[in-house]
């Protein structure tokens, strides 16, 4: 049996100013996904959580989404999906009786039952069953389930995986989006990723008995406690801090026999648009320029040994552009101070998860000490709103200075 693992694709996402569908980066990821596809002919695609960037997508997003779901049913490829934390879990499970006939299997929201399919003895070593657990709170299980004990995240999937009649003699593939850790020990994390650390961990051991678990939410690839349980990473950089990830692409998993390791490949997918940091002195940059000149990229410049003036970032600017290249980010480090330029600041507050705001500005007003689970929940719980509403859009640096003040008050102890 094999099939790939996918995840964490922000359809619609947009960085430092630039939508990945507008100037063709998801687009063009999808087409070569699909391509691959064609060429590895696999069982299966899991696709493990924020499918979209926003939970009300733009057009462009949701046709890009239709696009690659299309041509997958084409190549009669069974899709087993579920909703992320950025997600709508109800809009994304629109429809998702009808799409099932189709072979394209959604989860949007929890149930006390998790939605599972299987597909059949393919390669002689048994039936593989898939469950789709999308992203949960520990207050929605203990709704569904009817029980009040259920209070951290690590409770609520040990009792909904319990609550579940699985057969663990034979093969099972768990496809979930959550902040999964190996006793306790969480990776480092991309700039782009929503989740600080302690909130929300779930220890790799309660999937234990299924054959391999794909992940969704870090944006690194890599395994959690055992090699079969895995983050895919994302398919593209979405953050300079994320390309520190040399390669990325889907994982073709293969599964054998039960109780046989399965084999994980990385295929690379290589993107319309690399992402480039450089740092050093002005000079330093400008060498490095010279040596290396590389066409159609994402670019961030950090100074060290002057202040960003108006000929610097003329300068740099007008030689990427006659390189095809968007320099995203002009940072300057001189004498401990970060300058940056009014747009690159207001795109970094957006590129900024709420939550994360209200987290430094508490950590800012308490001496540099984080918020604890508590408190960061509240926080968390105010991100979720602002993302969830259909007015998302429209949010203005009114509303942030708004949401900041909240934030102060929470930091202060006035709320």
């Amino acid at each position: 049996m094999r099939f790939f693992h996918i995840a964490d694709l922000h359809i619609g996402k947009t960085i430092y100013g630039t939508s990945m569908v507008e100037n063709g980066d998801q687009k063009f990821w999808i087409e070569s996904f699909i391509e691959l596809c064609r060429e590895e002919k696999p069982d299966a695609v899991l696709i493990a959580g924020d499918v979209y960037d926003r939970s009300a997508p733009s057009g462009d997003a949701v046709m890009l989404l239709d696009h690659m779901l299309t041509e997958l049913n084409k190549q009669e490829i069974p899709v087993f999906m579920i909703a992320g934390n950025h997600d709508s879990g109800q809009k994304l499970s629109f429809g998702s009786e009808i799409l099932s006939k189709g072979n394209i299997h959604v989860a949007g929201i929890i149930e006390p039952e998790i939605r599972h399919f299987t597909i059949e003895d393919k390669d002689g070593n048994g039936p593989v069953t898939f469950w789709l657990m999308p992203y949960l709170f520990p207050e929605q299980v203990s709704h569904v389930l009817d029980d009040d004990t259920i209070r951290s995240y690590d409770s609520a999937v040990r009792e909904l995986i319990a609550k579940q009649d699985i057969d663990f003699s034979a093969r099972n593939v768990l496809i979930a989006h959550q902040n999964v850790t190996a006793d306790g020990k969480e990776a480092e994390r991309g700039g782009s990723e929503s989740m600080v650390g302690g909130v929300g961990q779930i220890d790799f051991s309660a999937f234990d008995g299924f054959d391999y678990v794909a992940l969704g939410h870090i944006h690194s690839a890599y395994p959690v406690g055992r090699q079969e349980v895995r983050y895919s990473g994302t398919p593209l950089c979405y953050h300079f801090e994320e390309t520190r990830q040399s390669k990325k692409g889907p994982l073709l998993v293969e599964l054998k026999e039960k109780g046989e390791a399965p084999v994980i490949t990385l295929k690379e997918i290589r993107p319309l648009h690399k992402m480039r940091a450089l740092s050093g002195t002005v000079e330093e940059i400008r060498n490095l320029l010279e040596v290396d000149d590389g066409k159609e990229e994402y670019v961030s410049i950090t100074i060290t040994d002057q202040r960003i003036t108006p000929n610097i970032s003329n300068h740099f600017r007008e030689i990427l552009i006659s390189r095809g290249s968007i320099l995203m980010e002009l940072i300057s480090t001189f004498s401990e101070f970060r300058t940056v330029s009014a747009s690159a600041s207001a795109k970094a507050v957006a590129e900024k998860p709420i939550e994360e705001l209200f987290a430094d500005l508490y950590k800012e007003r308490r001496d540099d000490t984080p918020p604890d689970d508590d408190e960061y929940e509240i926080m968390k719980y105010v991100g979720e709103i602002v993302r969830n509403a259909d007015t998302h859009e429209s949010i203005d640096s009114k509303t942030v200075e708004n949401i900041i003040e909240f934030a102060a008050k929470i930091g202060g102890g006035e709320g």
